[in-house]
């Protein structure tokens, strides 16, 4: 009887020895998972901060696009929308804005909304605590005349846009990725 107790009792240090030996491999597996998630993490930083050094220079050179992937209109409605076919293009002192949130109906612009684009005034760029930018201009052409104000976050290409109707109040917020206009891959419609 006692061989068997000291049989079992041995048994049992070997299994908390390895059950000792599984938590250590354990823990070692998750702080090697974890050194990788902090290098892999460390290259999206980079990649983000180059985007938007590259956003920011086309922002203070007035060669930019706001591609949109979320429309938001006057009482709050937001839709989510087509990146090449919702945006805000500034080159050259001319301005764009697209709005196409529809993708069933053609509307005046043959892309599923309203193309207006007319020249840039009053361009006012400022940079808040923070970091973030705010570029403000005025657009005035045969179908708009707004103030468009865009601000941009600090180390990153999200922007977001409001454009504010000099004659009624039916703005819209545009928010996406704010590019260099020569990397941008939109569809413009035509103007009205």
């Amino acid at each position: 009887m006692l061989v068997l107790i000291s049989a079992g009792f041995v048994g049992s240090a070997r299994d908390k020895e390895t059950r000792q030996e599984r938590i250590r491999r354990w823990k070692n597996d998750m702080e090697a998972f974890q050194q990788r998630q902090m290098k892999s993490m460390a290259v999206y930083d980079v990649a983000d901060s180059l985007k938007g050094a590259s956003a920011r220079h086309a922002l203070e050179n007035a060669g930019f696009v706001l591609e949109a992937d979320a429309v938001t209109f006057k009482r709050g409605v937001r839709v989510q929308v087509n990146s090449t076919t919702n945006f805000i293009s500034v080159k050259d002192g001319r301005a764009v804005v697209q709005i196409s949130p529809s993708y069933f109906y053609s509307g005046p612009n043959g892309v599923g909304g309203v193309t207006v684009d007319g020249t840039i005034s009053g361009v006012e760029i400022t940079e808040d605590k923070r970091g973030n930018i705010r570029y403000s201009m005025n657009v005035t052409g045969v179908g708009i005349s707004a103030r468009v104000d865009i601000t941009m976050n600090r180390e990153s290409d999200y922007a977001y846009a409001v454009v504010m109707p000099n004659f009624n109040s039916e703005s819209v917020r545009l928010d996406g990725r704010l590019v260099p206009y020569a990397f941008s891959r939109v569809v413009e419609g035509m103007s009205l």
